[in-house]
């Protein structure tokens, strides 16, 4: 597999991995447990089976945190296994291309570079490419013309929200509400009505079924642990509180995109009323934001068919079509 090319979406909570030799997708948790005395024992979707269950002796965690590195030696660890289960072990002298975020420092946009250049993986070249704008080649937007296009890409911990024209990034802002925002307001809601206790998981699998419960009845089935008395209890969620909990942080999103329209520039933003926003990411595939959206800008909005892996879709384009080739740079001082 001399000369492979490797595209990487690191995402906080999934890493993707474009091998474009076998033109193959490879989407895994990206997690790692570690037990104090014996080191890493599982990774990836594995990790995360380990997750809230684990014993005080395993540590099970996301070396992502805000969509930047926060743990550097886990998440070199974990890219090289992953990369070697991609690889079947053949991944020296392959070039590399990274998603990165656009709204952070340049010492934290650096460390997506030296992630690959120090994790013993003997790259030959090293690009990356703004999230953004893969996000739009993922959503099969022509990124290479003067149109201008907006791009809502709800993750983990964050949201990008994007304005892009001519291969480029014009406006970005990357806030702090995502997923685990959404997570987070019903456990809290759920606290305060039921006075249970329920886990992240469970939280993040009522949101993702939300949708569906309210077609079919109404009414959310959770289990957790009673406050009152700590023993293990069933409670059944009326969907109009969850609706209720969610608008706080959906609102904080609606009001980050009309402040980016109002500093987008006047012809763009005639481009962006036209065609509308394009909305992706894990995370608003839950119930109701891109309705929300639409109500609270005025603009049609389109949803991506795999909101999960427009990234990741778009490097591997960037990748296969050298039309696209240019919007992918090395970074100062680091070019290969």
């Amino acid at each position: 597999m001399l000369n492979n090319i490797f595209g990487i979406d690191l995402g906080t909570s999934t890493i993707c991995i474009y091998n474009h030799d076998k033109k193959s997708f490879f989407h895994e948790k990206n997690m790692i447990a570690i037990d104090k005395r014996v080191g890493v024992i599982a990774y990836g979707d594995s990790a995360y089976e380990m997750y809230e269950k684990a014993p005080d002796n395993i540590k099970v965690t996301y070396p992502l945190s805000n969509g930047v590195i926060a743990d550097i030696h886990n998440m070199q660890t974990l890219l090289k296994l992953f990369v070697s289960d991609v690889s079947g072990g053949n991944y020296k002298n392959a070039t590399y291309y990274i998603a990165v975020p656009t709204d952070v420092t340049e010492v934290e946009k650096r460390a997506f570079y030296d992630l690959i250049d120090e994790a013993n993986l003997k790259a030959r070249r090293i690009f990356v490419v703004d999230k953004a704008v893969a996000d739009a080649i993922g959503l099969g937007i022509d990124v290479k013309n003067s149109q201008g296009v907006m791009v809502v890409d709800v993750g983990f911990n964050t949201t990008e929200i994007s304005i892009i024209s001519m291969g480029g990034i014009v406006i970005s802002k990357m806030i702090k509400e995502g997923g685990t925002s959404f997570d987070d307001a019903i456990r809290n809601a759920v606290k305060r009505e039921y006075l249970l206790h329920i886990g992240g998981k469970s939280a993040e699998k009522v949101k993702m079924e939300l949708e569906q419960i309210k077609e079919e009845n109404g009414a959310a089935t959770v289990y957790g642990r009673d406050v009152a008395t700590g023993l293990p209890m069933e409670r059944t969620i009326d969907t109009k509180l969850l609706d209720k909990a969610l608008q706080e942080y959906f609102d904080v999103i609606i009001d980050n995109v009309k402040n980016i329209l109002e500093r987008t520039p006047p012809e763009l933003s005639a481009d962006i009323y036209r065609n509308g926003l394009y909305l992706t990411g894990g995370g608003s595939l839950v119930s109701d934001l891109g309705l929300q959206l639409a109500k609270g800008t005025g603009l049609k909005v389109n949803l991506a068919e795999e909101a999960g892996k427009t990234v990741i879709q778009g490097i591997a384009e960037i990748i296969r079509n050298k039309r696209f080739r240019s919007v992918a740079y090395t970074i100062e001082g680091m070019g290969r």
